[in-house]
């Protein structure tokens, strides 16, 4: 499972495992999984539930650290945790912030990041004009369909121009139209960026269409199939 030599290689899992707990109460979300990720590769994530997509996600992201193994981010610089931008979420359920208009949320983590708040609003508006929703930035979440919640997500990563795009059931909620158009989104959005995609699925119908499958199976990665490069 080595990435092409001419490829960027931005996450190395090598024998990861995730444990939560102890003893006979300890629970194994993912188990001695390797995998690399490199720049532009789209990947579709598969799996019942449980099966340890989302703690595989959140590992990617420097979010948990595995019990065992190793994960490293050598395109990265280093663990994207704490460096808002470097790694974009989306995720199944309501992530926008309540209290913040459309633009606001999607200027958030550009803020976080350092970016000047009238550079972070600039590149909110033009997020919003490629999601399709430049009329909706004065708007609050709760007055957001399902369907346009999740493309104002994807409108935040697009802002933050991220080298990785990790996306948790971000159809799971949706109807058959939205889930392709939001499928789409992301998509485009890592052809734009060149940057790595693994979207967690259990739509085939969305899965196949990305040239890479990783199938997990009671957190273990039974297979890694696709073209990588």
């Amino acid at each position: 499972m080595t990435a092409c030599s001419d490829t960027l290689e931005l996450v190395r899992c090598t024998g990861i495992t995730r444990t939560h707990g102890s003893g006979a109460a300890a629970v194994t979300a993912v188990r001695e999984a390797s995998c690399t990720l490199t720049a532009g590769m789209q990947v579709a994530l598969t799996g019942p539930s449980g099966s340890g997509k989302s703690t595989l996600l959140h590992l990617l992201a420097g979010l948990d650290t595995p019990t065992s193994g190793t994960i490293a981010w050598p395109g990265l610089d280093g663990t994207p945790f704490g460096r808002p931008g470097v790694v974009g979420m989306v995720f199944q359920g309501p992530s926008l912030l309540p209290p913040l208009d459309v633009t606001e949320n999607v200027c958030l983590p550009l803020l976080l990041a350092g970016v000047d708040e009238n550079q972070a609003s600039e590149r909110a508006q033009a997020a919003l004009r490629d999601v399709g929703l430049a009329e909706l930035g004065s708007r609050l979440p709760e007055e957001l369909s399902g369907g346009q919640a999740q493309r104002v997500a994807v409108a935040r990563v697009l802002a933050t121009r991220p080298r990785v795009i990790l996306a948790d059931e971000p159809t799971g909620q949706l109807d058959s139209a939205h889930a392709a158009e939001v499928t789409a989104l992301l998509l485009q959005a890592s052809s734009q960026l060149g940057a790595a995609l693994v979207l967690a699925t259990h739509d085939m119908a969305i899965a196949s269409q990305l040239p890479v499958r990783w199938q997990m199976a009671d957190g273990s990665m039974v297979t890694e199939e696709g073209k990588r490069c």
